[in-house]
C-alpha cells in the first residue's frame, strides 16, 4: 500500500478501560501518524472517555465510510454503530448491553476491513462474560473474528519491539497443553509461524523451536518431548529447506531473539511465550491474529474493570498496536492473498 492507511479501531468493552486508551492514543498520535485511526464505537462512549482524561479533543460521529470526513487536528472520527440508544452505563460492571456493543464494533470493523474501507483493524478488550450475556457463543474476539471472515483456523503472533514469538498451544492448562504435543501438531504449527513470517516481511525467515522440558530434556534425563516430538518435527521441515532450528532450551532462546539469530520463536504453551515477552516490555507486546484475511492487531490486556472510568489506564499497548497496525497495513495485499480474502 502506497497511500496513508486507515485503520478501525474498536474499544472493546465500553465500560473498561478501552475507551480511555483508545481517546488517549488517537489524542497523542494525531494526524502525524503513520496511519488515520477511525474509531468504531458509539460516539457518546467515547465523549464520555474524553472527559474522563480531561483531553481536549472533540469527537465527531459518522454512519457511512463513504462520508469518512476529511481528518482535523484534534478531532477523533468515529464511525456510530448506535448500539446503545444514549444509555450511560456504569464504569466497570458485566453488562449485556455494553456486551451487544462490543460484538456489534467488531462485526462492523471486520465488515469494513473485508471491503476494503480500512486497511485493518486495531481492537481494545472485551469482557467475555459481557458478550456471552449479549448472546455471543464465541470464546473470543479470535473465534467471532474467523466466523465473521469465513476461516476456520487462525493462530496467534505477539510481537514485541519487532520481535515475533508464535504459540503451539495456548488457553489450555499446562498438562492438557503437553498432552496435545505431537510430531505432526509441530509441523502444522512450524508451518503456519513460518507462512506468518514471510507475510510479515520476512522473505527467507529463520525460525526456533522452543524445547518444553529443562535444558531442552538433557537426552532423555528431564522428559522425552523433544526426542519423539520436537526434533523429529524440526528435521522434517529442515529438509523441506527451511530455515528452522531447534529444539532450543526455553532458558536461552528468546535471549538468542533478542540477539538477532532468529525472526521468530515458536512457544510450547502460553506461558512460555508470554512471560518472556512481556518481562521484555510488557505495554510494547501487541498481539497479532494470522490465518484472518485482515490485519488485526490487538492489546494484549483485559477490561481493567477495577481502574475503568478512573481516567488512569495506561494507553501504552493500546498505541503500540496502533502503531504496529500503521506498520503492518503495507502487508495487507499479502495477508489477503495468503490467508484467502
Amino acid at each position: 500500500m502506497t497511500e496513508r492507511p486507515t485503520l478501525a479501531v474498536t474499544v472493546g468493552d465500553p465500560v473498561g478501560i478501552g475507551p480511555e486508551i483508545t481517546v488517549r492514543t488517537l489524542a497523542s498520535v494525531g494526524t502525524g501518524a503513520p496511519a488515520r485511526g477511525v474509531v468504531v464505537a458509539d460516539p457518546a462512549v467515547l465523549r464520555r472517555a474524553v472527559r474522563v482524561c480531561g483531553l481536549d479533543v472533540r469527537v465527531r460521529g459518522f454512519s457511512s465510510w463513504n462520508d469518512l470526513p476529511a481528518e482535523e487536528e484534534g478531532v477523533i472520527d468515529c464511525y456510530d454503530i448506535d448500539s446503545l440508544g444514549g444509555a450511560e452505563l456504569p464504569w466497570g460492571e458485566v453488562d449485556a448491553r455494553a456486551g451487544t456493543a462490543a460484538v456489534r464494533a467488531i462485526e462492523v470493523a471486520a465488515k469494513a476491513a473485508m471491503e476494503r474501507d480500512v486497511a485493518g483493524i486495531v481492537t481494545g478488550p472485551i469482557n467475555k462474560e459481557a458478550i456471552w450475556a449479549a448472546g455471543s457463543e464465541h470464546l473470543g474476539h479470535t473465534e467471532m473474528l474467523g466466523a465473521l471472515t469465513g476461516v476456520t483456523r487462525q493462530t496467534t503472533m505477539f510481537v514485541v519491539r519487532g520481535k515475533k514469538i508464535f504459540f503451539a498451544t495456548r488457553h489450555l492448562s499446562l498438562r492438557k497443553a503437553l498432552d496435545q504435543v505431537s510430531e505432526e501438531q509441530q509441523v502444522t504449527a512450524i508451518e503456519e509461524a513460518l507462512t506468518a513470517l514471510r507475510v510479515f516481511g520476512h522473505d527467507e525467515p529463520r525460525l526456533a523451536v522452543a524445547a518444553i522440558n529443562p535444558h531442552g530434556g538433557e537426552n532423555g534425563a528431564f522428559g522425552d518431548e523433544e526426542i519423539v516430538h520436537l526434533a523429529p518435527a524440526v528435521e522434517r521441515m529442515r529438509a523441506r529447506g527451511a530455515g528452522v532450528s531447534g529444539p532450543v532450551p526455553a532458558d536461552s532462546v528468546f535471549h538468542q531473539l533478542l540477539q538477532g539469530r532468529y525472526d521468530g520463536v515458536l512457544s510450547q504453551y502460553h506461558d512460555q511465550g508470554h512471560i518472556a515477552a512481556k518481562t521484555y516490555d510488557f505495554d510494547g507486546t501487541i498481539s497479532v491474529t494470522v490465518g484472518l484475511p485482515i490485519l488485526r492487531t490487538s492489546v494484549d490486556h483485559g477490561t481493567a474493570f477495577d481502574i475503568a472510568g478512573k481516567g488512569t489506564a495506561d494507553p501504552g499497548t493500546m498505541t503500540s498496536a496502533f502503531l504496529h497496525g500503521a506498520d503492518f497495513a503495507r502487508f495487507a495485499d499479502r495477508i489477503r492473498a495468503e490467508y484467502g480474502g
